[in-house]
């Protein structure tokens, strides 16, 4: 400002009206840099009296003031910089009434502009970083930032924040520099701090935080120290032995605060993979991890290559029958809240499953001798059964890894697969399939059925003829049992409903025309060949999809069939006009067999498809039908292995002479075959002439063209029991529900704190939870993200995750989870509260705040970026 400016400022402030009992106006003129020290003899406004004060008249002026002359008008022009409140001689002057200042000079102007209070450490930085400060757009921004500035450092951070544009926190101006590039001379920010002279306070904050310090500094140096630091956390020292000028100890917490801060920032996260797989690959991370112990690393998660040198080595012990079922599991659950879970999740499902079927294999070793066909049945469907889940799970997350290529992965996961395939094919489906043979080919030859068993051809029958309401049947076809279990236990989670699990042996062959027939009213079936090809006739009628309709109606004229891909495709009107006045509706799904008969390697992903197609279905029913008993069935099973067939396991065709239908899993000729190789089995649509037979175990009969892997039609477990899920939906008002509604609410399990302290007394923490309860069928799996907070809510923790879906009747001690927390730097006083967050990720279970303390001897975070 120039002296003309000054004095029209100066007499608008004297010819300002006094406030009410003010007699007189006093105008401190501040200026401790002595700009306008030569001019202050020019200054005149009327009426007005100038002091100027001096290392020599302080005592003169204040007694001038305040007591020899108190009714005057005085301009008092002070360019002396008190040291302490008591060298200030100006004080009193303040508290006389009708006292204020002014400043004429720019640094004071632009504090004053900034919201700041006007003192020397400011002004020096003001003056430090003329260049920043020229532009009125970033004091703006300083002053957005005033209630957080209270020292030199804190004013100095609110600089690199705004050049940043982040939040005045040390660590995110540090990332934000860093995700602008690696090359500091490439990287936007960093060129600005050096535009306006802070690079070397940036330097200073990342030393202070990460202990980098180097003559000439580099960005890229610099994130490799933070993240080998960070490493350290999780990862034996000995990888890094090459590597110690980048460590820097002391700042571990620091770094691997800054880390995890990093990779749990959704927004961020992929840049942070992109950054760290470079450093990776310079230092040749995932060798120096192959040749390290794995339990040296196996909690880490600063790097991508860190899972990768995980699975190899798990997958290949695998490839090897090196198979620790308990390691594997923990393993593959503590990596599920890891930060790259999600890019390599089809390997670790392809491991947990694979521990999974291998932990089948250790508990049944005896368990395939029955002697009763009814006793083998029933252990399928309360136990066995699982393997085939198991192993369709493996087989998906394999078909799964395909989609997404790993260089370092794909082949021995490929590898890894040919120990599945022998533990399921050569050991399970034999033993189980060689057992059910020897035990249930009397009962077949003799009747094509097992006595004393629910049978298909009795579904209608049993189920909907005399059913007192509506009823709604869908038949998915090839849906086997396994997966009709995943289905039911699915829809007990998700809808209000009661279900019931149960199963029915399939009709010889089971196939698509026969299978189909079963389910439909009828006296009885009946077989007519023409030109080489089987149909299926239910009292003399057809049984092709176009004529089902017309059977239903003749059991029940209020019947009618539909198909799910077109009900899916209609408005809510259509649909409801189609099953309007119904009694039996019969829905036709087709998602399983379509994909079977393609590639076959589809089938187990066509399954998953299933399920959510089905679940969509009941919805459909129940809320656009209003439908309340639905009853979910096949019209057969299926056997599917990986692994392409041997001629060894082909049966060839030696005795066919007289066949009638031929599949890879069953036949049908005149009573004079007697092919090699085969099982008799009776047709149960007894056609005199006709003789029934299939291939013993998992073999096929050798025949052109494909589908030599996914195959039904024989009598296989897989293949003849059909699942038989009776679905009750219950409303609200219904009795049952009102009745029963802790039973069929679902509700997630909650997560308790298992230990009984309450203190922290370090920065890095290890704690205890328990889940409530295992989880069952009305108590679904939790995800819960715990952390801690101070007393305004300011996250004062890393974040840690736990995956509740501990589901062991037997072992309560399953159900707990020992998990470690990082303070993050900073100082804590032990009387002030600190709270333990506990959030149920999905909402549905309130969040949970705790109370603690923090008493850590030492306080941390003394350097001055970071007090």
């Amino acid at each position: 400002m120039d002296l003309n400016d000054i004095t029209k400022d100066l007499n608008k402030k004297f010819a300002a009206e006094l406030p009410e009992f003010y007699n007189r106006r006093i105008v401190i003129w501040m200026d401790q840099e002595q700009e306008f020290e030569d001019l202050i003899d020019e200054v005149s406004i009327e009426n007005v009296k100038v002091l100027k004060m001096t290392d020599n008249n302080k005592f003169f002026v204040k007694k001038t003031l305040c007591f020899d002359d108190t009714e005057s008008d005085y301009l008092l022009y002070c360019p002396i910089e008190f040291k302490s409140n008591e060298d200030n001689w100006i004080t009193d002057i303040f508290k006389l009434k009708g006292t204020e200042d002014f400043r004429a000079d720019r640094v004071s102007i632009e504090i004053a502009e900034m919201g700041l209070d006007d003192y020397r450490p400011f002004r020096k930085i003001v003056k430090q970083y003329k260049k920043f400060f020229n532009a009125k757009k970033r004091r703006e921004d300083i002053k957005k930032l005033s209630n957080k500035i209270d020292s030199e450092s804190k004013f100095v951070l609110a600089i690199m924040s705004v050049i940043a544009n982040c939040e005045m926190i040390p660590a995110t101006i540090i990332r934000e520099v860093i995700k602008a590039g690696l090359d500091k001379n490439e990287n936007s920010i960093y060129q600005e701090m050096k535009k306006y002279d802070i690079d070397k306070a940036f330097w200073e904050l990342a030393n202070q935080g990460s202990g980098y310090h180097a003559e000439d500094p580099s960005i890229k140096d610099l994130f490799v120290s933070i993240l080998l630091t960070a490493s350290l956390r999780n990862i034996d020292k000995s990888v890094f032995d090459d590597l110690d000028k980048y460590i820097n100890i002391p700042q571990e917490t620091f770094c691997f605060e800054f880390v995890e801060d990093w990779i749990r920032d959704t927004h961020d996260k992929e840049l942070f993979k992109q950054f760290s797989k470079e450093i990776a690959a310079e230092i040749n991370l995932y060798d120096r991890l192959k040749e390290t112990d794995l339990v040296k690393f196996e909690n880490s998660e600063a790097f991508e290559e860190v899972d990768e040198a995980i699975l190899y080595k798990l997958l290949d012990n695998i490839a090897n029958n090196i198979i620790d079922t308990e390691s594997l599991i923990k393993i593959v659950e503590n990596r599920r809240v890891m930060a790259w879970h999600h890019d390599f999740e089809h390997y670790y499902e392809g491991i947990y499953y694979m521990a999974k079927m291998k932990e089948f294999y250790n508990q049944h070793q005896q368990s395939f001798h029955e002697i009763e066909p009814q006793k083998l049945w029933e252990n399928y469907a309360n136990d066995f059964y699982i393997m085939d889940t198991y192993y369709r799970k493996f087989q998906r997350a394999l078909q799964e890894s395909l989609t997404n290529h790993n260089l370092r992965l794909d082949d021995v996961f490929k590898r890894a697969s040919e120990r599945a395939e022998g533990i399921y094919k050569n050991w399970f489906l034999d033993n189980l399939l060689n057992n059910w043979c020897n035990i249930a080919g009397e009962s077949l030859e003799k009747y094509g059925y097992i006595p004393e068993l629910n049978r298909q051809v009795d579904f209608y029958q049993d189920n909907i003829k005399y059913a007192k309401t509506k009823m709604f049947v869908i038949i998915s076809d090839a849906m086997r049992y396994e997966v009709g279990v995943e289905l039911a236990e699915e829809l007990k989670k998700e809808m209000q409903c009661q279900v019931e699990m149960n199963n029915m042996e399939g009709i010889f062959p089971t196939i698509t025309p026969f299978g189909m027939a079963a389910l439909l009213p009828k006296k009885e079936l009946s077989i007519d060949i023409k030109n080489d090809n089987i149909k299926v006739l239910a009292d003399q009628e057809y049984t092709d999809s176009n004529y089902r309709e017309k059977i239903l109606k003749k059991a029940n004229d209020k019947s009618v069939t539909l198909k799910y891909d077109d009900l899916i495709q209609m408005k809510r009107d259509e649909k409801k006009a189609l099953v309007k006045g119904m009694d039996v509706v019969y829905i036709y799904h087709d998602r399983i067999d379509e994909a079977g008969h393609g590639s076959g390697n589809e089938v187990f992903s066509a399954c998953d498809v299933a399920i959510s197609e089905l679940k969509n279905l009941v919805r459909i029913i129940v809320n656009d039908f209003s439908g309340v008993n639905i009853m979910i069935t096949a019209d057969h099973g299926f056997i599917y292995t990986y692994n392409p067939f041997t001629e060894e396991d082909k049966i060839q065709k030696k005795g066919f002479d007289g066949a009638v239908a031929v599949g890879r899993r069953y036949a049908v000729m005149n009573d004079t075959a007697e092919p090699d190789y085969l099982m008799p089995v009776k047709i149960i649509a007894d056609n005199p002439g006709l003789k029934g037979f299939t291939p013993r175990e998992n073999s096929r009969i050798k025949k052109q063209g494909g589908g030599i892997n996914f195959v039904h039609g024989g009598i296989s477990l897989q293949e003849m029991m059909v699942p038989l899920i009776s679905y009750k939906h219950l409303r609200n008002a219904s009795k049952t529900y009102q009745e029963n509604k802790n039973k069929y609410d679902t509700k997630p399990v909650e997560l308790k704190v298992l230990s009984n302290s309450r203190k922290i007394s370090n920065m890095i923490f290890k704690m205890s939870f328990y889940q409530s309860e295992m989880v069952s069928v009305n108590r679904v799996a939790a995800n819960f993200t715990l952390y801690f907070v101070d007393e305004y809510g300011s996250k004062i923790s890393d974040e840690v995750r736990i995956i509740a879906d501990r589901k062991n009747v037997t072992d309560d001690t399953d159900r707990k989870f020992d998990v470690s927390f990082n303070l993050k730097t900073g100082n804590y006083n032990s009387k002030n509260p600190y709270y333990l967050m506990i959030i149920e990720e999905s909402n549905q279970l309130p969040p949970e705040k705790i109370e603690f303390s923090i008493d850590i001897p030492f306080p941390t975070g003394e350097l001055d970026f970071f007090s």
